[in-house]
């Protein structure tokens, strides 16, 4: 089944930071492109970190409030966080400023696998790079919403020629096919019942469906027949490596 992969969706014009790129010119670059964030690469091209509008706040998190009463000295806190916050408030560069490590996605990874990264890791954009950590592009969450901005009509005939011409074989009259918002309605009569759990299955997957409202039926019932089948395939095969 066709899927839309991050190389079809991402910013292929990156705009990028290198190592010594200053915290000013970080902020400028943020600003005048109008992004949250940006990759940072070493000399190769290879994508080390990435800085965004948050790592650069950090020097006013941990400055002092010039309206407030004056911190009382304490000990700080010794961990990993807080040291890497210190860091980033007094930083100059851009790789002083990034965090790592970074987490990549290749351009062909399908879009849904990369949504997940990015739910997974919290986080609103991934540097797109070859095999070699080479920075290739830049995605992000609205760029993985372009998916659900296709036509009703372009679903229904990647259903036609995927799930119905493409996997089934069967004529394209054969089901009766309705897309409204993006909701699949798949509809008349099959032969077999396992040829509906394929179409609805398949549907799914296509780019961009919400859901499938299931009105199809079948002539004959074969899902115990495929079953018998696996079980008898299974005994055999274990008499034949028994050999």
């Amino acid at each position: 089944m066709k899927r839309s992969n991050v190389g079809a969706v991402m910013t292929s014009n990156v705009v990028k930071a290198g190592c010594d790129t200053s915290f000013k010119e970080v902020a400028r670059l943020l600003n005048q492109h109008g992004v949250s964030g940006l990759p940072v690469v070493d000399v190769n091209e290879r994508v080390i970190g990435v800085v965004s509008e948050t790592d650069l706040l950090a020097r006013q998190v941990e400055a002092d409030d010039p309206s407030g009463p004056p911190r009382r000295f304490h000990w700080p806190r010794i961990s990993s966080a807080s040291r890497q916050r210190r860091t980033k408030a007094h930083a100059r560069t851009a790789e002083q400023l990034m965090s790592r490590p970074v987490v990549t996605v290749n351009a062909d990874v399908d879009v849904a696998e990369a949504a997940r990264t990015m739910a997974r890791h919290r986080i609103e954009r991934l540097p797109v790079v070859d095999e070699e950590q080479h920075l290739v592009g830049m995605v992000t969450r609205r760029d993985l919403l372009q998916i659900f901005l296709r036509t009703d009509a372009d679903i229904r005939c990647d259903v036609i020629d995927e799930v119905v011409a493409g996997t089934l074989s069967l004529p394209p009259q054969a089901v009766d096919i309705t897309v409204r918002e993006g909701v699949v309605t798949l509809s008349g009569q099959l032969e077999h019942r396992t040829e509906i759990e394929i179409a609805v299955r398949l549907t799914r997957q296509i780019d961009d469906v919400v859901a499938v409202d299931d009105q199809l039926t079948f002539r004959l019932d074969d899902a115990h027949l495929r079953l018998t089948e696996r079980a008898t395939h299974g005994v055999a095969d274990d008499w034949l490596r028994k050999l």
